[in-house]
């Protein structure tokens, strides 16, 4: 069974480099309850605010042609921050929300595990093409970022640009940059606030020159 998304990237970029600047949310309220929040649209503690403030510290003299965003507001209240530095509106793009982890959705770990023990372990046991009932698989979700990733880097070819999502985004992300297989997605961590950078040549070559920073 497929274990990508076979997304051609050959079309995407122009002579020159294109480089993304890959960031995941602050830190988000009720972050310690370890609870799966998939496509609610929780808010931001003080932290995960004072993160976005770093990075826009950050990122301050990059010449930024766009900010692409999740349209949920733990990244596109952020990504309004990180713009504000650079005159630009973050465009939002419901395609980069998180993955949609169907009834499990609101539920901690520690319910998930008791209340859904074999749903749990099937999810383990496949994590690339199993659904949790009413949500994705991380395939699906693959289908669904890969295709808006290829779309912003053609539109800004050769210029740098912020894209601002989750944790299971941002990993099929950085996994497509690398040519490495869904079934690694957790053997990248990607921290509240963290900044990844990829360099995209033509041809379809990357360079991840941060990960998790």
């Amino acid at each position: 069974m497929a274990d990508r998304a076979g997304v051609d990237r050959k079309s995407s970029t122009s002579g020159s480099r294109t480089r993304v600047y890959l960031i995941r949310h602050g830190q988000v309220e009720g972050h310690e309850e370890r609870r799966y929040n998939g496509q609610d649209d929780v808010g931001l503690t003080p932290l995960g605010w004072e993160q976005y403030r770093v990075l826009q510290q950050r990122l301050r003299d990059r010449p930024l042609a766009a900010i692409f965003s999740s349209d949920l507001s733990r990244c596109l209240d952020g990504a309004r921050l990180l713009g504000r530095a650079h005159g630009l509106d973050p465009v939002p793009l419901p395609a980069l929300r998180e993955l949609n982890i169907g009834q499990w959705q609101g539920v901690t770990w520690q319910e998930l595990q008791r209340r859904f023990p074999e749903q749990w372990a099937a999810r383990l046991g496949d994590i690339v093409h199993y659904r949790v009932p009413g949500g994705e698989s991380l395939l699906d979700l693959s289908r669904r970022v890969l295709p808006a990733m290829q779309a912003a880097l053609a539109a800004h070819a050769g210029a740098e640009m912020v894209v601002v999502a989750h944790g299971a985004v941002n990993r099929v992300i950085l996994l497509d940059a690398l040519d490495a297989p869904l079934r690694s997605a957790f053997r990248l961590e990607q921290s509240y606030g963290c900044l990844n950078i990829i360099d995209y040549y033509e041809g379809g070559r990357c360079t991840v020159q941060l990960l998790n920073g």
